[in-house]
């Protein structure tokens, strides 16, 4: 079982500043699972306008960064992904569903889980909770693909 800083998780996933939302790797099985940590803070750049007298995250963002920690088992099965090489891409989300409201000074764990996948076309099992209360749970879809050349 894996564990990874904030240097490995860039090295693996080609997200920056405001758009990496995945802070710390807990426990993670290449090609298998993951469960990883958000640390939500105030200073956020999407809570000034979402909402600025009851800041929540949105719903949106808590699934991609489900969808970070996913490609970080996916990349991490393929050293010849990692970094931008290829590029973890949405395909769908299925049966989300978002149950609590997550707010600065929350830690956010996010699970996921490989279930099934061909020609570079997988589909995951996700979960996001606060303090043991689930936040979010879907089933993603995703395409890992070549990255174009510019």
């Amino acid at each position: 079982m894996e564990s990874l800083d904030i240097q490995a998780i860039r090295a693996t996933l080609p997200h920056r500043y405001p758009m990496l939302l995945v802070d710390r790797v807990l426990e993670l099985e290449p090609g298998v699972r993951i469960k990883a940590l958000k640390n939500v803070t105030i200073n956020e750049p999407f809570f000034p306008g979402h909402f600025p007298h009851f800041p929540v995250m949105p719903g949106v963002l808590i699934v991609e960064a489900l969808a970070q920690a996913s490609a970080i088992v996916a990349y991490r099965s393929d050293p010849d992904a990692m970094g931008g090489r290829k590029l973890f891409l949405f395909a769908g989300i299925d049966e989300a569903r978002f149950k609590r409201q997550v707010v600065p000074g929350d830690s956010l764990i996010l699970e996921s889980t490989f279930l099934k996948g061909m020609r570079g076309v997988g589909r995951w099992a996700v979960r996001a909770s606060v303090d043991g209360q689930v936040a979010c749970e879907a089933t993603l879809l995703s395409a890992l693909r070549p990255t174009p050349e510019a």
